[in-house]
This record gives C-alpha cells, sequence and structure tokens, in this order.
C-alpha cells in the first residue's frame, strides 16, 4: 500500500501556494503549534483511508496483511508519539544472524522505522519497527501530520523491503493464491 502525499489532510489549515513563492503565500505568524492526541492522529488515518481500531490497551492501530501498526501516546502525561510496528512472519532463531544483518542494512540506509528483534521464549524471532518523537510541548500541525504518514508509509515499505530482501514474494504470492485476493480495502 502507498500513501498519495495528497491525502495528507490540512485539517482546515491553509494550504501553502504551490510555486513556493513569498508574495501572498508567506503565513502570517507563526506556524501552528498542537499537541497532538489520539482523536487527531485517527482523523489523520481516517483522512488516509486506512481502516483502524482502537485495541483493547487503548492504543490507535492499523492493520495489514501480515503485519499491524500502532499509533501510541507514552508517558505520564502522553508526552511521547510512537509509531510502532509489529511484522508477524516469524523466523526461526538459526536465522536471527541472516535477519540481524538485513536489518543493519535497513537502519543504516533509512531514518524511520528503526527496525529490532525480538526473541520469544520458544525461540522466535519476530520484528519490530519503531519511530517516536516528544510532543508534549505541542508541534507544528503540519509537521506531525506529515512525518506520521511518512512513518506508516515507511512500516509498510520496510514489510515490503523484507520480503524482497530474503526472496519470500512467491511465498506470500502462494498464500494468497490458497483463498481469495486481499483487497485494497482489507489492507
Amino acid at each position: 500500500m502507498s500513501i498519495d502525499p495528497s491525502s495528507i489532510p490540512s485539517f482546515g489549515m491553509p494550504q501553502k501556494p504551490q510555486g513556493g513563492g513569498q508574495p501572498g503565500g508567506a503565513p502570517s505568524g507563526p506556524p501552528p503549534v498542537v499537541v497532538p492526541d489520539q482523536n487527531l492522529v485517527a482523523q489523520l488515518l481516517d483522512q488516509m483511508q486506512l481502516k483502524h481500531v482502537v485495541d483493547e490497551e487503548g492504543d490507535l492501530t492499523a492493520p495489514w496483511e501480515g503485519f499491524r501498526v500502532y499509533f501510541m501516546f507514552r508517558g505520564e502525561q502522553k508526552e511521547l508519539f510512537a509509531v510502532r510496528a509489529f511484522y508477524d512472519r516469524a523466523y526461526p532463531l538459526e536465522q536471527k544472524h541472516e535477519i540481524l544483518d538485513l536489518i543493519d542494512e535497513w537502519n543504516r540506509e533509512t531514518l524511520w522505522p528503526k527496525v529490532y528483534t525480538h526473541t520469544h521464549e520458544d525461540g522466535v524471532v519476530r520484528l519490530i519497527g519503531e519511530s517516536q518523537m516528544i510532543v508534549g510541548a505541542g508541534v507544528n500541525l503540519d509537521y506531525f501530520v506529515t512525518t506520521t504518514a511518512n512513518w506508516t508509509q515507511a512500516s509498510v515499505g520496510f514489510e515490503q523491503w523484507i520480503v524482497e530482501r530474503l526472496g519470500l514474494q512467491k511465498d506470500i504470492e502462494g498464500e494468497e493464491g490458497e483463498g481469495e485476493a486481499p483487497t485494497d480495502e482489507e489492507a
């Protein structure tokens, strides 16, 4: 799934003029600053036409085939905003070194999400991607919206990247062929 940049909402903010000209298009004051909350993120996800639910812990979750992206506020004052992706594919412990080499490459070459492994007690290795920003003192609304959309898109991009790097596309296409192919609305 790719996110069309034009789907990023303005939330009533005046649009910047095309062409980048200063005369008549420069803002008259400082940029709007907001303290983001779950409602703002839900509006953004709606604007991006992404299905989402609130999980049992109260976090917004957008599910995709093979992974979920969580939009979480943490801290005493909910001052930390995190976009965290939990990738469902399980890797055997014997493959962890190969996986670590790959995610090291990803982490060196990209800004987000930073990806790490989590090894379960049964020896199964799974991947988690995460991006964070401190929002408690407020953040420029345009920056928050654009960054959240970019982090979401990058989480999807990592899944596509790791599938390609591990040569798993044939396995995934085979799984989709066993039942109905997912529609855009299910993604």
